[in-house]
């Protein structure tokens, strides 16, 4: 799991190489005029708050750190990715079936669910590739090429463009 997970945040850090700071926090493109920087550091404030919240077991979806710096300058937005991957790293040993809880917001309010640690990751990184979907349309309306082909493809979907799924 931690392999599939740091070969995906790594296509992050590849497209990060190659874009400038001002195509990294352009907030141009609609219709949500978000920027590239802002899909990247709110994918990886989702894995901070599993990290922050692992040693007491209570993960809280609604901490988000918000890093401007992370947001808006690729530099910054690399290391937060390098930092990632290392905890990431760091932890591949440990239980992930122990349970924790999980805090989010649906829209009505705070709930707490039990999850297993695999299930917030997973979950963390499922949430990872649909960000670079939404990525992979602002960069095409950027005229800037995809890092590569599985870039913001779920593992399961189809890639024949015809399938339309």
């Amino acid at each position: 799991m931690i392999q599939a997970i740091t070969i995906n945040l790594q296509r992050g850090i590849n497209l990060l190489n190659s874009i400038n700071d001002y195509q990294y926090s352009d907030v141009s493109i609609a219709p949500y005029y978000s920027s590239i920087g802002s899909h990247m550091r709110h994918i990886l404030d989702v894995f901070d708050c599993i990290f922050d919240g692992l040693e007491s077991g209570k993960i809280d979806l609604t901490a988000r750190k918000r890093n401007k710096l992370a947001e808006s300058k690729t530099a910054f937005g690399i290391a937060y990715f390098e930092k990632t991957i290392d905890f990431l790293n760091k932890i591949k040993d440990i239980d992930f079936d122990q349970m924790v809880k999980v805090t989010d917001d649906l829209g009505l309010g705070e709930i707490t669910a039990n999850y297993t640690l695999s299930s917030a990751l997973i979950q963390a990184h499922s949430h990872a590739i649909h960000h670079f979907a939404s990525i992979g349309y602002i960069i095409s309306q950027l005229g800037i090429e995809l890092p590569d082909n599985d870039f913001g493809f779920n593992p399961t979907t189809p890639k024949n463009k015809e399938l339309n799924v």
